[in-house]
Order: structure tokens, then sequence, then C-alpha cells
């Protein structure tokens, strides 16, 4: 063969061999599901086995944030971050640009430059085929999923349906229950006959077989709308939690007393769930429902797991399971994902894969949406400038300990404000305005405030400067008069 040909005919099999073994990688996304609420993260009483098993061969970060959100929607300011790689503001500004974009004529090459900064598109550039199936609900209406993936399995709304009024305020102990978890009549997640999550799994499966018979290396996001409320599952699950024997948060209140202005009234949707005050009774049959609806959710993903088993492709395939936020659940006399405590903030974490660590737990702080820069390099993409989460690679690699000098949130232009520096974690309330002082690694359940204690003045004074420092690399514009905080007692 003349050198020439050789050369071409080597350039093209060296190409196609770095196209093919390139790595898979599927991204389970769950709704509304706390770190807490995991068997791996430690939970005695729901039940993961499936997820369990993901964690034994991958690695767990139990300390995952998320930044907050914008509005009382945190799902939406929370996977606009992670589509776009961008911190809480940038990424609410980038959503906005999208919406003038939609809203007024645009030309091709502007609507395309503007999605070619999404994840999927991102990997898309670099040779994968991307599958999409589940919620969406990335904000503004800006842009759908048909728009960023190559293939779309089914798609769910991102918001629930309506549910009927017995799905609020209750249950009242000694009062007769209108809600039912497990009948399909109040539609919810069983809306079209059925189960969202176990219609997502079939999708994913469905959608595996097709990416088995594919060249490429494939790119999969399936989003469950579980465990987001109204929290259902079929009767045999429910059936696994006795209401008697539910757990109560360590640091259940009846009632937080900044509820109001931390922008979590009894109106928000979230809270107007249970009765205020709140009681143990309504607290455990809550989270019987939540476990439920988890140990379903878990169900469904053994059912992607084993149809990825049977493409022949586990070994070359990157598995992350994370959330979108957390969930009170009665802690802090609290129901949502609305504050910054961290039942609301944390979400589980796991990365499992080909050469990383397994039955492994990182406890350093990360994002959760650092997993979008940790696939892109892991799919050889250089990582773009805009990008400002970090990869999880180093960490899993050993090559540095640390992820971030400090954890930043936030809840709506000017309710809730967040740091986490080392072990102290300082929340602001600008409304009020009060400071929140907690050692986590002495009190990780958030019950003994120490910011009115004069040994730790100083660390009020530090954190509330870090803060400033956070607010101005991050593109919060609150503006944060330190001179009139004073600290609360509780």
């Amino acid at each position: 063969m003349r050198p020439f040909l050789f050369t071409i005919v080597m350039l093209l099999s060296f190409s196609f061999a770095s196209a093919t073994e390139k790595p898979n990688i599927i991204f389970i996304f769950a709704d509304d599901h706390a770190h807490w609420a995991l068997g791996a993260n430690g939970h005695s009483i729901v039940k993961t086995p499936n997820l369990d098993r993901l964690a034994d061969v991958g690695t767990v970060f139990p300390n995952a944030y998320i930044q907050g959100g914008w509005h009382g929607a945190i799902c939406v300011a929370s996977r606009s971050m992670l589509n776009t790689g961008r911190f809480l503001w940038n990424s609410r500004d980038e959503m906005n640009r999208g919406v003038v974009r939609q809203n007024n004529p645009t030309t091709p090459a502007e609507r395309e430059r503007y999605e070619s900064n999404f994840w999927s598109r991102s990997l898309h550039d670099v040779g994968y085929e991307t599958y999409f199936a589940g919620k969406w609900h990335v904000d503004g209406g800006c842009i759908g999923a048909n728009a960023l993936f190559d293939h779309l399995g089914i798609v769910r709304n991102g918001g629930m349906p309506p549910t009927v009024a017995s799905s609020y305020d209750r249950p009242h102990e000694g009062d007769d229950d209108a809600w039912s978890p497990f009948d399909p009549q109040y539609k919810g997640h069983w809306s079209g006959g059925q189960h969202w999550a176990e219609a997502l799994a079939d999708s994913a499966t469905e959608m595996l077989g097709k990416a088995a018979k594919s060249d490429k290396p494939f790119f999969m996001y399936l989003a469950f709308n579980s465990p987001h409320d109204p929290r259902q599952a079929p009767k045999e699950f429910v059936d696994m939690y006795p209401q008697e024997k539910m757990d109560m948060p360590t640091n259940f209140l009846p009632e937080n007393p900044y509820k109001d202005p931390m922008g979590c009234p009894a109106s928000l949707r979230d809270e107007k769930l249970a009765p205020f005050p709140r009681t143990e009774y309504s607290v455990r049959v809550h989270r019987r429902e939540y476990y439920a609806i988890i140990s379903h959710m878990d169900a469904q993903v053994g059912k992607i797991l084993d149809a990825l088993d049977k493409t022949g492709k586990r070994e070359n395939t990157y598995i992350i399971f994370t959330a979108d936020n957390g969930l009170a659940v009665g802690a802090h006399g609290l129901f949502g994902k609305q504050s910054m405590y961290e039942h609301s903030l944390k979400v589980p974490l796991i990365v499992a894969g080909p050469g990383l660590p397994k039955k492994k737990r990182i406890e350093t702080p990360v994002y959760m949406q650092d997993v979008m820069p940790t696939t892109l390099e892991m799919a050889g993409k250089v990582i773009p400038e805009y990008v400002q989460y970090k990869s999880l690679l180093p960490l899993l690699h050993g090559q540095r300990t640390q992820q971030y000098d400090t954890i930043y949130a936030a809840y709506q232009q000017d309710s809730q404000r967040m740091v986490r520096h080392g072990d102290f974690k300082l929340i602001v309330f600008p409304k009020v305005p009060i400071v929140l002082l907690y050692d986590l690694k002495n009190d990780p359940y958030e019950m003994k405030n120490l910011a009115d204690r004069p040994e730790h003045a100083q660390t009020v004074k530090t954190l509330l400067a870090e803060l400033e420092k956070q607010q101005k690399e991050t593109g919060d514009t609150m503006k944060l008069d330190v001179s009139v905080y004073h600290t609360a007692t509780r």
C-alpha cells in the first residue's frame, strides 16, 4: 500500500476506534429525593436495594449540595443550573435570555449559538448519541428537550397534574383520611394509566435497546418525577412501611418560627401538604408515603440497570444517580425544599463506572451540578469556560481533596442566603434580619444555633464576609448590610 493511502487508512481506523471506545453515560435523576432518604447514606428504614448496590460498585458523595433557587420551584433552578453549567443567578440570566430569544424572531445562527451551550449538545458535539426521557422542566419555556437531544422517549410535563383537595392539609389524627397513596383514581403519578416511574423505566429499556445497536457512544438522561408529591406508589410498596414504625425527624418542630420571612409561609404549596402546627402523626404518615414512592422508584432503577446489563455495555458505562433537591418532610417544622437547611439543600449522589473507586465515600462538599463537567471530562471534551462547576474526577482519582473553599446557596432574591465554610454554616434571613450559625460536625441536624454566643462572634463576622465574597463571585446582587444583622437565640 502506498504511504499516502496507508496514512489515510490508519487515520480513519483510529477515528473509528476512538469513537467506539468512548464510554457511555447514563444519568438517572430523581425529583425531591433528599440525601438522608437513602440506605447507602445510612437511613435505617427506607429500602433502596438497587441504589445501594450501585453505591457498592461506585462512590457516594454524602455532602452534595444544590445552590437553591430563585422561586418556589427549586427543581426548575436546579435543572437549569445542571443543563447550563452555570451558577444560580447566572443560570437564571441565561434562562431569561432564552425566553427573549423564544419570544422574538431569531436567526437560525443565533438559536444554534444558544442551544450549543447546553449539556447534551456539548456531548453530541464530541460524537455522542443523546437520549432523553422523563421530566425536563428547565425554566422559562425557553427550550425543550426535543431541541437538545437526538432521541426522545416518554416525556412528562414538568409540574405534577393538579391534585385533589384531599391531598392537602392532611392527615388529621382521629379523622378519616380522604386521600389514598395507592388509588389510581387520584391521577397524579398515574395520569395516563401507568405510574410515571414505571413508564420511564419502560421507555429507558426501549432506548437502551436502540442505543446498543448504534456504533456511537450514548448519553442517556433519565429524569424521574418520583418521589415528588403527590407521593403515590402501588399498595405493596406502601405496605412495606407501617405508619406506627416510621421515624420522626431528630430536628422536628411543630412550626418554624421564621417560615414567613424565609419565604415558606403556610400558603406555599409544599408547606400546605400537611396541617399546621405539624404533628407527629401527620409527619409519620407523610414519611410512610415518601419512603414508599422512593422504594418504588428504586425498583424501576433496578429495571434500568438490568436492561443495561442485557446490552452488554455495562463495563463501559458510567452511571450517575442524583436528585434535583432535598426535602424536609417534617424537619424544622417544614415540608418542602425552599430552605437553607441541610435536609433541603443536600441530595444523594452516586457515581459508578470504569476505573472509578468502589464502595467509597468522599465527604468533601461538592455541588450536584458538578456532574455536568464530570461527564464532559469523561467524554474527552474540553470543559468550556462558561461552565462554573467543577469535574468530580480529580476527587474520584485522588488528585485533590477539596472541591470548593465555600459552599453557597440562596432562595429568592431576598429571602435566604447560606454559606458553608469548613464545618461551620451560616444562614441569613435578610427580611428579619437575623443570622443562624451551626457547627455541622457536632450538630449535623442544625439544632444548636451558636450565633448568639460570644465565643463565636468572630466566626459569624468571618462567614458574613465570606458570604459577601460569594455574592460577588456568583452574581448575587442582593445588598447585604452586615451592620444590621443580629443573632437569634434559637
